[in-house]
């Protein structure tokens, strides 16, 4: 395959399905306390078509039957690897999260598999899930990262229905993350901060990159636990939300765009406000912002763009913008 769109090179079904079943991909995910959870992913992930070459699990400091439940499965599957770091007391994010992955890629040093994703525990995957990424991957080399969509189930338990997240089109989701390790390693690996898992899809686009989720009915999974309710709950996690976007550098006018957006999106109406406030709390008071100017000021155009032509427009807008960027690129780390 070529650098640019206009001369890109398809590959064939045979040269799919020969990369696809290789499974030359890696799984990194941190685990805090997640008994109540994990056996779902652990069994989704055994259920794969295409199924891991490894699986990198670091238990965080859990305090629960986590450890014991890991335990029994790397006895039985030699591809789980286990290994656990001392109780921090707290459930970390963004940082902390980035801390734990980086832990599970220095452990693949030597690894010459071309694919990592972290992934979450509190996931249930469909079965075809890492076999569709894969040949996502294999057909457009400037796809650095993808995911499926994430729905999570809304109403009283064994009443509810399956919800989107509404997680945007441009970005790969957080808690699935599927990374080509050349695009990991082009944008200088994951940023320490709240909306990590923005800022690489962002970064990498300003590279010429791309990044996409897809919601395809082979990869909608379920997320257990609803975006930003893993700790002290939703409208935290909300409230959080807005810090990070302050963090990256968004605009105040994004960030309300956004909050309007999802104004309906549980819980209504009060979680939008709280995304708002937790942009302004983090404005009032001085909290250091992500200090990669030419970062900032890229994302600031990116998004002012959305407001006024539409995301689909913009993207394909900066896809054409970036093809020489990335090209540039890929020869540099070629020679």
């Amino acid at each position: 395959m070529t650098a640019t769109d206009s001369n890109l090179t398809v590959p064939t079904p045979r040269e799919i399905a020969a990369s696809v079943l290789s499974g030359n991909y890696c799984l990194i995910s941190p685990a805090r306390n997640e008994a109540q959870y994990i056996k779902n992913t652990l069994d989704s992930v055994l259920a794969q078509t295409v199924r891991p070459k490894r699986w990198i699990i670091i238990d965080d400091g859990s305090s629960d039957d986590t450890p014991s439940i890991l335990a029994d499965y790397a006895s039985k599957y030699d591809f789980i690897e286990v290994y656990r770091r001392t109780n921090r007391g707290h459930r970390s994010l963004g940082g902390g999260v980035v801390e734990v992955f980086n832990e599970g890629l220095a452990r693949l040093e030597g690894d010459t598999v071309d694919f990592v994703c972290k992934l979450d525990v509190d996931l249930i995957l469909p079965p075809r899930y890492f076999e569709r990424l894969l040949e996502e991957m294999q057909r457009d080399d400037r796809l650095g990262s993808v995911s499926g969509k994430p729905y999570f189930w809304s109403g009283e338990e064994g009443r509810s229905e399956l919800k989107s997240e509404r997680i945007a089109d441009d970005v790969s989701v957080g808690a699935s993350k599927f990374y080509r390790r050349a695009f990991l390693e082009d944008i200088g690996g994951l940023v320490k901060g709240l909306i990590w898992d923005g800022v690489d899809c962002y970064r990498g686009r300003m590279f010429g990159w791309r990044s996409k989720s897809m919601d395809d009915p082979e990869l909608r999974f379920i997320h257990l636990r609803p975006m930003g309710s893993s700790d002290r709950g939703i409208l935290t996690g909300r409230m959080r939300l807005g810090e990070g976007y302050w963090f990256i550098g968004a605009s105040f006018y994004f960030v309300l765009a956004t909050a309007l957006y999802r104004v309906t999106h549980r819980p209504a109406v009060i979680g939008s406000l709280a995304t708002v406030w937790g942009y302004l709390r983090a404005w009032m008071k001085g909290t250091p912002r992500y200090e990669d100017h030419e970062f900032r000021r890229f994302l600031r155009d990116y998004h002012r763009r959305i407001l006024f032509r539409g995301k689909v427009r913009t993207v394909q807008m900066f896809d054409r913008e970036t093809a020489a960027v990335w090209a540039s690129r890929q020869h540099r780390r070629a020679q």
